[in-house]
């Protein structure tokens, strides 16, 4: 290093430029001769050369941000632009609240608050032994009245049996009236007769009487002609009492009526005789406790057969009969206590089975409040079980949003406790008709006049499309 020379060269200050319109001209240092012993400093770039490639430096990061800006700006502003957005938003489901159907005292919780559940999984257990002993009951019951209808099954064939018997009765009755009335024209016949030779025999005994005196006639003859006449005038006495005898058995007076012949009858004598009528009010009431139902006009045995239509056949009859058994009273009611025992003990089973306590529905166990030993009473809420299945989203948007909302329209929806990431689609399925301040139990009353304008929320029920309930 030589004494003569400094140890650090002179720099140059500052390059100073000189700007004029159009170009950058740099102005040259001042012209001081190097030291001779030192390197030449070396060759500075053109200034112009620098400032050209700066330039292009920082439009190519303008250029980049710009793309980098609209390819992610031009998607956020097209969806801002074309969708409308809510942060009030909730999930909402139906819960299913688990309750008793019968009282009873708690022996058993199976589950507790965030179980999750499948349908018919056993959640509480109630005491059985009263609603067992309830059973046995109503079986034994049920066991009483089928035994009552059986017993009033053969009741009931036994007074049937009667009222076919008194049938045979009323008939064997107006077949008897009929007999007797061909037996009372038959005896009228015979007065007749005898009633003629009653006047045959008089006649001759009158002649022979005239002919008394005279020789030829005898005493033996007179006598036997008066024997014929007392005989003749005996049969015409007998045959009269036949025939009042019979007008007795008939019912009917001694004498005929005024203008009428000794063998006349009514002609419904055999429907109105007291023994057929007799034969037909025990039929009848032999019927009523059959529940055989009688018209009031129904007061002949011609007229009851017409009414059932059992005039001829015989056959017909025996049909009515099982039909009318099978539609007794005493039968019916006895059917109907068997029928209640059944239901009854039907209701029975069906409250046992209510002490074991199922769940409805899969879901999640919350808001249990039971637990062993408590007494709970029919409807209390024990528990409650919420969905995973069936759920939907409430969102709140403002009544300026909804101009373009449509049902069926695509929604996207972001879970705050994942964040954007992860989305769930779903689509709007319907409009709530009313605020929640028109909904409310004590709702906004602007009638005074002193109106504020607020922005409504309506809420809107999106459902969730493909969504994994787990």
């Amino acid at each position: 290093m030589d004494d003569n020379h400094p140890a650090n060269p002179v720099r140059p200050d500052k390059a100073t430029a000189e700007i004029s319109p159009g170009a950058i001209r740099p102005t040259p240092p001042s012209a001081t001769p190097a030291p001779p012993n030192e390197a030449p400093a070396p060759p500075h770039p053109p200034p112009a050369r620098r400032a050209w490639g700066k330039r292009v430096l920082l439009w190519g990061l303008l250029a980049a941000a710009l793309a980098a800006g609209g390819y992610f700006a031009i998607p956020w502003l097209k969806d801002a632009l074309n969708t409308v957005s809510t942060d009030d938003a909730y999930v909402n489901s139906h819960p299913t609240f688990v309750a008793p159907r019968v009282q009873g005292q708690v022996v058993n919780v199976l589950v507790d608050d965030n179980n999750r559940v499948q349908a018919g999984d056993l959640l509480v257990q109630l005491d059985k032994e009263p609603y067992q002993v309830a059973v046995d009951r109503k079986k034994a019951a049920l066991d009483v009245a089928e035994a009552k209808l059986k017993q009033a099954r053969a009741t009931t064939q036994a007074t049937a049996a009667t009222a076919r018997g008194l049938r045979y009765q009323m008939l064997n009755a107006m077949q008897q009236v009929r007999g007797q009335v061909q037996q009372l024209q038959g005896d009228v016949a015979t007065l007749k007769k005898y009633r003629a030779a009653l006047e045959n025999a008089d006649k001759e005994y009158r002649r022979v009487l005239r002919l008394k005196g005279g020789e030829s006639v005898s005493r033996e003859e007179i006598d036997a002609r008066r024997a014929a006449f007392l005989e003749a005038d005996a049969e015409v006495r007998a045959a009269q009492e036949n025939i009042r005898k019979t007008r007795a058995a008939l019912s009917l007076p001694i004498a005929p009526p005024e203008g009428k012949e000794l063998g006349y009858t009514p002609p419904d004598l055999d429907q109105s005789h007291p023994t057929v009528r007799a034969a037909l009010a025990q039929m009848i009431q032999m019927g009523a406790q059959l529940g055989l139902d009688l018209p009031r006009d129904a007061d002949t045995p011609q007229k009851v057969l017409e009414t059932f239509h059992l005039l001829h056949a015989d056959s017909k009859y025996e049909e009515f009969v099982r039909n009318l058994i099978e539609n007794a009273p005493a039968i019916k009611v006895a059917h109907s206590d068997v029928e209640q025992a059944k239901a009854d003990l039907k209701q029975a089973t069906l409250d046992l089975s209510y002490t074991d306590i199922v769940s409805e529905i899969d879901g999640v166990v919350t808001r249990r409040n039971v637990r062993e030993g408590n007494n709970v009473a029919v409807g209390q809420a024990l528990m409650a079980i919420r969905p995973l299945k069936d759920i939907w989203i409430d969102a709140n948007f403002k009544e300026t949003q909804l101009a373009d909302l449509r049902i069926g329209q695509r929604v996207r929806c972001e879970v705050d406790m994942y964040g954007s990431r992860r989305n769930y689609e779903g689509r709007i399925t319907g409009f709530t008709m009313g605020t929640g301040q028109t909904l409310a139990l004590l709702p906004p009353q602007n009638a005074t006049g002193n109106f504020v304008k607020i922005v409504q929320r309506l809420p809107v029920r999106i459902e969730l499309t493909d969504y994994n309930p787990d």
